[in-house]
């Protein structure tokens, strides 16, 4: 949704200059900050509960290498929340200036875009490691499909290129990708946990009989 809403209605056009930029996005403040509030805020939280959750799934097969993308996985989390709080107060500022010095909020502007791309909206580094390092261990434990874990491979290793300024481009690949991604794992998760539970309601039952 994030996506659509950026490519469509939060889409100014790369011919505008800095000041009808600001212009732009004070005119769409309030459909700006709710979706980078999800998008970022919302996003990066519910990646702690999705990292945690393939630690526990996969550590079996690789203790060490899972404990790595964990802390990655962590650290890209933060990097998206703090990213999103950045965008969202530095527009807020950028907003307030432009009523009183539209050239002075454009340069604001650029400094706080520069921040932001700088933690994650420019670069998925950290973040393509970690869907590297979680493929590879899916890959080689035989945990998941192989096509699930090509594809988060191939999600990875966007990320990770997308640090080389001129493959920046890659970010949209990264991003587009991801979405089948965490939809396929997430269904995965959750058929387990039905599982898990109705095997647990079971074995309560017999134990209930047995006594």
């Amino acid at each position: 949704m994030g996506l659509v809403v950026f490519f469509t209605i939060l889409n100014p056009g790369g011919s505008l200059d800095p000041i009808k930029k600001v212009a732009f996005l004070a005119d769409n403040e309030i459909i700006r900050y709710i979706t980078i509030l999800f998008v970022y805020v919302v996003a990066g939280i519910s990646l702690l509960v999705l990292v945690q959750a393939l630690y526990e799934r996969l550590k079996a097969g690789s203790p060490a290498m899972m404990q790595t993308a964990a802390i990655l996985g962590v650290i890209w989390s933060g990097i998206v929340v703090i990213a999103g709080m950045i965008y969202i107060i530095g527009m807020d500022t950028v907003i307030e200036l432009y009523a009183k010095d539209p050239a002075q909020a454009a340069s604001v502007w650029l400094a706080v875009k520069i921040v932001f791309e700088g933690l994650g909206g420019g670069t998925e580094f950290i973040g393509g490691l970690w869907a590297l390092l979680i493929s590879w261990v899916a890959l080689s434990s035989g945990v998941f499909s192989k096509i699930l874990n090509y594809l988060g491979l191939l999600v990875g290793v966007a990320g990770i290129v997308t640090i080389v300024p001129a493959l920046e481009s890659l970010t949209l690949v990264f991003g587009v990708a991801q979405i089948p991604w965490f939809i396929w794992i997430g269904i995965i998760l959750l058929r387990s946990n039905q599982n898990y539970q109705r095997e647990s309601v079971q074995k309560s039952d017999v134990s209930r009989v047995e006594d």
